[in-house]
């Protein structure tokens, strides 16, 4: 039997997760203001929708209230305290080339990590399997989406090739079937997020391409 008890997974464990993964998220949102040379506000959005959107996204399909990041009202502040320090860097004219290696690497961590989240938060609502897992895509897919659009870029997830969406998809799999097996929720968490994580490093490291539409 599936251990859908959110309380049997952990505070701490759980509160890591989100912060690491809000971190992450919204670091590559940053990052990515920053390489387009925006001011601080335009940088402080995109932050606030690469950490948020995904997770807020979910909340409002799984009628969830209040969202995640309004009953930990902490993670606003780490947020805010994060795009804070962007704008003493920038005043200070440390103005060092933004790479797009920094931006995926902060994504794909934070992919993993609300992968993985999202199809928990599914299966304590009480969700299907493939609807959890789907949940963990949009929880690990749709924040960066909204980074891209405010960017005004084909987003990543849509465009790149390279596999992303798919990954946050085998991940999701990967947290059931730890569960299947008898296995922790911890062990799924961390099982889920290295999968998800890792095969996406892995595959812009080796330039892993899925079969794109060609005309003709």
């Amino acid at each position: 039997m599936l251990d859908y008890d959110l309380t049997r997974w952990g505070m701490p464990l759980r509160y890591a997760v989100e912060t690491v993964g809000t971190v992450a998220f919204a670091a590559s949102g940053i990052l990515a203001g920053m390489r387009r040379r925006m001011d601080v506000f335009g940088i402080s959005v995109l932050g606030f929708l690469a950490a948020f959107g995904g997770g807020t996204l979910r909340d409002i399909l799984l009628d969830r209230r209040p969202f995640f990041w309004v009953a930990e009202e902490e993670m606003l502040w780490l947020v805010l305290a994060m795009c804070a320090l962007s704008l003493m860097l920038w005043r200070r004219g440390r103005r060092a080339a933004v790479s797009a290696k920094a931006i995926q690497v902060a994504d794909a961590l934070g992919l993993g990590l609300f992968a993985a989240s999202g199809v928990q938060y599914a299966l304590v609502a009480q969700m299907s399997p493939l609807v959890a897992v789907l949940m963990g895509v949009v929880t690990g897919v749709f924040g960066g989406v909204m980074r891209d659009i405010a960017c005004n870029e084909m987003p990543t997830a849509f465009a790149d090739h390279r596999p992303y969406a798919v990954l946050a998809f085998l991940g999701g799999w990967v947290y059931l079937a730890v569960q299947w097996l008898g296995g922790p929720a911890w062990a799924a968490l961390i099982g889920a997020t290295l999968v998800t994580t890792g095969l996406r490093l892995l595959a812009l490291k080796l330039d892993w391409r899925l079969p794109g539409w060609r005309p003709g």
